[in-house]
C-alpha cells in the first residue's frame, strides 16, 4: 500500500525517484480527486494533476484509491509534525459537529502512524461497539401477515377475496417491534462501506463483529440513506455522535465520498467550511455566557429589489452574526487564508472584493459593527486577537480584522471571546470554560 502526506497547497511530485509518488498511482488518486464534487467543474478543485506531480489545494482529508492513498493535511502554525495537525484536525471536526470527544480518547489515537481516515473510522467503530452493547435501538413499525391467530387488526378486503378459500388464515395487519429502522439503516451502511476501507486489524475486526450484529437489517445504498428520517429523543440521545459521525464518513457535512471505475473514496473536507463552522461553534458557547446568540449563515437579506415586480435577487448569507435579542452587535466573515504581516504588506492579503463584502452587510444589516476573521501564525507575532480597526469612510461603520490560533487548544472559548470584546462590548471574562 502506497501512502503519502501533503499539506494543503503543496507539491508531491510522481515518477520513480524515492522521494515521488509512482506515477500509476497518482494516475489512480487524481481520477479518485476528480470524481468528488468538490472538484468543481474543471476538475481541478482538490488536486491539480500537473506534467511533474501533484498539487494540493485547500481541500484536505484523504483520497485513497486501488494500492494508495494521500493524505492532505491543513497548514495550521505552531504544530510540530504532522501528528500533532491530525490531532487537531479531529479535535476541529469534533467541535465543529458538537461531538463529545473525550480528552482521553483522542490522546489514546495513535495520530503518528494513522491517517485521517483511518482515525475517524476507528472512533466511528468504538462508540458504535459500545452503544449496541447498550441495546440496538427498535421501533414499532406497520407489518402485515397471513397468521393462524387475530393479530392486531384484521384485513377484511385481503380476508374476503385472497384468503377466502383459505379460512384457517387471518390476514392481520399489526405493529412489530423492529430494528429496521432510518437510524439502524444509516449504521449498517456506514460498517459496510468503511469494512473495505479500514487497514487497521483491531478496527476490520470490530467492523466484522458489527457487520454480523445488522445482518438482519436491510439498508439502501449509501446515496439513498434517509438521514431526515431518523428521529433522536432521550430514549436514543446516546446515538446522535454516531449519526453526524456517519454523516461525515458517508457524505454530507464539510465533505463528499465517493467511487467509481477506480474504487476510489475520499473523505475530503473544505477548509473554508470547516473553518466557520468551528469558529461558530466556539464563538456561541464563549458568547452564551453573557446572553448573546450567535447565528451562522444566517440573515439571508438581499441586496436588490426590482422595482418594477419587486423581486429580489442577490441574497446575503454572512457566515456569523451576534444577537442580543433581536438587535443585531456583529456581522462577521470567517476567512481561511493566510494573513500577511502588516510590515509586507499594509493590506494584509485582505481582498478588495471581502471589504466590498464587509460594506454591504453593514448597510443591508444596519450594524456599524463588521469584522474579518483569519487563522493566527507566527508571522504575524506572537499575540492573537484584534489585528486591525479600519473606519468605512464617511459613515461610521468599522471593520476590524481578527485573527485566532488554531495551535492551541487552551481556553480557546474566552481567547475569542477576548479578541471579540471591543467591537461587541462583552462584559467583564468570566472564568474560562474549557473545550
Amino acid at each position: 500500500m502506497i501512502r503519502r502526506s501533503v499539506s494543503e497547497w503543496a507539491h508531491i511530485p510522481y515518477g520513480d525517484g524515492p522521494d515521488e509518488i509512482p506515477r500509476f498511482a497518482a494516475d489512480r488518486i487524481a481520477a479518485a480527486a476528480r470524481a468528488s464534487p468538490l472538484a468543481g467543474a474543471t476538475g481541478t478543485g482538490v488536486l491539480e494533476h500537473g506534467r511533474t506531480g501533484l498539487r494540493a489545494r485547500n481541500i484536505v482529508g484523504v483520497i485513497a484509491a486501488e494500492g494508495c492513498s494521500l493524505e492532505i493535511l491543513p497548514k495550521i502554525d505552531g504544530l510540530d509534525g504532522e501528528g500533532a495537525v491530525r490531532r487537531r484536525l479531529v479535535r476541529m471536526l469534533a467541535v465543529a459537529l458538537d461531538l463529545d470527544l473525550a480528552a482521553g480518547r483522542l490522546t489514546a489515537l495513535d495520530t503518528q502512524r494513522e491517517d485521517l481516515l483511518e482515525i475517524l473510522v476507528r472512533l466511528f467503530a468504538e462508540r458504535l461497539a459500545e452503544a449496541v452493547r447498550r441495546g440496538m435501538p427498535r421501533a414499532y413499525v406497520p407489518e402485515e401477515g397471513d397468521l393462524t391467530a387475530l393479530r392486531g387488526r384484521l384485513d377484511p378486503k385481503r380476508q374476503f377475496t385472497t384468503l377466502l378459500a383459505t379460512p384457517q388464515k387471518l390476514a392481520c395487519r399489526y405493529d412489530a417491534l423492529s430494528p429496521d429502522i432510518p437510524l439502524n439503516q444509516v449504521m449498517k451502511a456506514a460498517v459496510g462501506v468503511l469494512t473495505g476501507h479500514a487497514r487497521r486489524e483491531a478496527t476490520r475486526r470490530l467492523l466484522r463483529e458489527l457487520a454480523f450484529v445488522y445482518a438482519d437489517v436491510p439498508a439502501p445504498p449509501p446515496g439513498h440513506l434517509r438521514f431526515d428520517l431518523i428521529h433522536l429523543d432521550r430514549s436514543n440521545a446516546r446515538w446522535r455522535d454516531l449519526v453526524e459521525l456517519a454523516q461525515l464518513l458517508l457524505g454530507g457535512r464539510f465533505q463528499t465520498t465517493s467511487s467509481g471505475p477506480q474504487r476510489g473514496f475520499s473523505l475530503l473536507f473544505d477548509m473554508n467550511a470547516l473553518f466557520e463552522a468551528y469558529i461558530a461553534r466556539v464563538l456561541a458557547r464563549a458568547l452564551r455566557q453573557d446572553g448573546l446568540t450567535v447565528v451562522a449563515q444566517g440573515g439571508r437579506r438581499y441586496c436588490l429589489t426590482d422595482l418594477a415586480t419587486g423581486s429580489q435577487a442577490f441574497q446575503t448569507r454572512p457566515d456569523l452574526i451576534v444577537r442580543r435579542g433581536d438587535a443585531i452587535l456583529l456581522v462577521a466573515d470567517t476567512k481561511w487564508k493566510r494573513l500577511a504581516p502588516r510590515i509586507d504588506d499594509p493590506k494584509q492579503g485582505v481582498s478588495q472584493a471581502d471589504v466590498y463584502q464587509m460594506m454591504a452587510y453593514g448597510r443591508l444589516y444596519a450594524c456599524p459593527r463588521l469584522a474579518l476573521l483569519y487563522p493566527h501564525h507566527s508571522g504575524l507575532g506572537a499575540d492573537e486577537g484584534l489585528s486591525s480597526r479600519h473606519r468605512v469612510a464617511d459613515c461610521e461603520d468599522e471593520i476590524a480584522v481578527l485573527t485566532h490560533d488554531l495551535a492551541s487548544e487552551d481556553d480557546a472559548l474566552e481567547r475569542l471571546r477576548t479578541g471579540l470584546a471591543p467591537l461587541i462590548g462583552t462584559p467583564g471574562l468570566a472564568a474560562a470554560i474549557g473545550l
